[in-house]
């Protein structure tokens, strides 16, 4: 537990400084090694024979990604439908997954041997992932350079503070799990708790960010929206790893595991904020 906190303090301000300090299109190119750093510890879950094998099909689906959407900042600040259909696409899949964790272990019948399945499921999660975080920096980019890093740090903040919020409800009050087989931990109450404690600094955030959104109810309904797929999409990563007998994606950050471990709930948080946030 020390070694997470200790990594946590360095790592965290380094996030924010990226989000805010790095220009556009460096911030593209940290999302995509980041997103094919998720793709490397993704192969784990396909169980191929050679996992450099297994990371060609997603390295080419990333490429095909870059090279068919625009990615200047002008294009991005204007989502498109291609965006749109990436990012309901995204939304879409975080439904079938929530479903298939819920329903765990009887749904890995449905994909557990499955090779090309397994590739998509990645696809699904990663892609998605990486061009909601870039349409979301690159909102109102013209008139305010600095708008985007907020919404993209406003979706950091409620993803954190519900995973600490739904931490200690579950351990104060939690006695109904979510998910017993996938993680026996999670519970209704620990899910209350982290919604109230992530809309409490959502809107703090909201307010003193100065980000706008149609309506009180509008602002809500996304984060509520955004609160249950993140702790779903914590899920969805932990169903595949005991499926495929994995602890940890990795051991690129010390304490913490994989890059995997530490952005499931924004892999899933990402995508269905900024669907709906741009709809």
């Amino acid at each position: 537990m020390k070694q997470r906190i200790i990594t946590a303090l360095i790592l965290a301000p380094l996030v924010i400084a990226g989000i805010f300090m790095l220009p556009m299109q460096g911030f593209l190119v940290a999302i995509a090694a980041i997103t094919l750093v998720g793709f490397w510890e993704w192969t784990q879950f396909t169980e191929s024979k050679s996992r450099y094998i297994a990371l060609i099909p997603s390295v080419a689906v990333l490429a095909a990604s870059l090279f068919l959407l625009p990615t200047s900042t002008l294009e991005l600040a204007i989502p498109s439908d291609g965006y749109q259909a990436v990012l309901l696409i995204g939304s879409i899949w975080w439904l079938i997954a929530s479903g298939l964790v819920l329903t765990f272990p009887k749904s890995k019948a449905l994909w557990q041997n499955n090779l090309p399945l397994k590739h998509i499921f990645g696809w699904l999660t990663m892609i998605p992932f990486l061009w909601s975080i870039l349409l979301l920096r690159a909102d109102h980019y013209a008139f305010d350079s600095f708008y985007g890093a907020k919404l993209v740090l406003l979706v950091c903040l409620l993803v954190w503070a519900a995973d600490s919020g739904a931490y200690f409800a579950g351990k104060s009050f939690g006695k109904r799990k979510m998910s017993p087989a996938v993680s026996p931990n999670k519970t209704i109450e620990g899910l209350i708790g982290g919604i109230i404690t992530a809309i409490i600094i959502g809107w703090t955030a909201a307010s003193a960010f100065d980000i706008r959104f149609e309506s009180t109810a509008a602002m809500l309904g996304i984060f509520i929206a955004t609160i249950i797929i993140s702790v779903l999409g914590d899920l969805v990563e932990s169903m595949f790893k005991r499926a495929s007998g994995i602890k940890d994606s990795g051991t690129i950050i010390p304490g913490h595991g994989g890059i995997l471990d530490r952005i499931d709930s924004l892999t899933a948080a990402f995508p269905v904020f900024a669907f709906l946030y741009f709809l």
